[in-house]
């Protein structure tokens, strides 16, 4: 889910990016839509060297922007990466090819307890790839919070934290948040829940600093808000900034996510697809995409090379007690999703 983290805008100035293919269909591309600063901008230089094929690269922000982006049309992509509930909807929908694994040897190095994690959007792991996985919690500056406040999402209502707390400029993810307050699963589609959840969120709004994305990570390691609401592979890079900073799953549970790579239907390069997600599963790419993202790697090639700290970080790695107490987001009716829609915009107009 969103899963992205503050990078140097190097990535910016990332000469293959491109904003789409016109003319003449060359065979010797392949076009690439993924979350914004999510991959390691040389390695998709060294790709085009080693292979000789070119790059065509897109980004988004959220999983709901990639779905309109794709549904749009005007970009035929071979490959992309989006969350687990996109997907699950895509594969519903028939918009995704099956992956012919016969032709990614360096799938061996994906650890099969991830496989089955895939198999809540992907019940047969025919069609998706693991890329990152990780949860939603709490980022807090342990200078400014108390440990002990921060095993509840309650803390993010907390009057003393007034213009010091940052929420996920995310409708689902934000909207999670105030449904596990309520006791309830964050993939109801009763609407007087949804209405409830909009209740506490108006609440809450006036003590909010701001719905963030990309900057969330950079402020909080700068010491600029006490709490955040933020992805575990974005906490993990603030910490790493800031020793400070420490991160908590909440009882009342989470998300927990998988962000995955598939072949969508507008492919017309499936080899050159194939081979860019053979490349992705390589020891040595997959640990270079690791030290750039800082999300849990389910590569078990990569996991085994880490130091036992790093292994050991459940920021990073949550225990298995964290992941029982989340659930993953299931992909919403057409209904239920235009009227998230609308209750999100009443928030943001407040």
């Amino acid at each position: 889910m969103r899963k992205r983290l503050f990078a140097p805008l190097l990535f910016i100035c990332l000469a293959i990016m491109l904003t789409g293919c016109s003319g003449k269909d060359d065979p010797n591309t392949v076009t690439i839509l993924n979350y914004g600063k999510y991959f390691e901008p040389g390695l998709l230089d060294q790709f085009e060297e080693e292979t000789g094929i070119t790059v065509k690269y897109e980004e988004y922000e959220s999983p709901e922007e990639m779905y309109a982006k794709y549904k749009a049309g005007s970009i035929r992509y071979d490959v992309a990466c989006t969350s687990d509930y996109i997907i699950q909807k895509l594969i519903q929908e028939g918009e995704t090819v099956e992956i012919d694994f016969d032709n990614i040897p360096e799938f061996a190095n994906i650890d099969e307890k991830y496989l089955e994690y895939c198999k809540n959007f992907d019940a047969e792991n025919r069609y998706t790839l693991p890329y990152f996985f990780g949860t939603v919690g709490i980022l807090y500056n342990t200078t400014m919070v108390d440990p002990a406040e921060t095993d509840t999402w309650n803390v993010l209502w907390d009057k003393k934290y007034s213009g010091q707390i940052i929420m996920e400029n995310s409708v689902r993810d934000t909207y999670m948040v105030a449904q596990k307050l309520l006791g309830v699963s964050c993939n109801t589609t009763d609407r007087d829940v949804l209405d409830r959840s909009l209740d506490l969120l108006l609440e809450q709004k006036p003590l909010v600093y701001s719905y963030l994305s990309d900057e969330t990570a950079d402020w909080m390691a700068a010491g600029n808000a006490a709490l955040a609401e933020v992805y575990s592979g974005e906490a993990a890079y603030a910490q790493s900034l800031n020793s400070d900073l420490a991160f908590s799953v909440p009882k009342e549970g989470s998300n927990m996510w998988v962000d995955a790579w598939f072949i969508p239907k507008t492919c017309r390069h499936k080899k050159n697809a194939e081979l860019f997600l053979n490349y992705l599963c390589r020891e040595d790419v997959a640990m270079t995409n690791f030290d750039y993202v800082y999300y849990a790697t389910p590569n078990k090639a990569v996991f085994d090379q880490l130091d036992e700290e790093t292994q050991q970080d459940e920021t990073i790695f949550p225990d298995e007690k964290t992941l029982n107490n989340c659930e993953f987001f299931q992909p919403l009716d057409e209904i239920t999703t235009n009227y998230y829609t609308e209750l999100w915009e009443a928030l943001k107009a407040y």
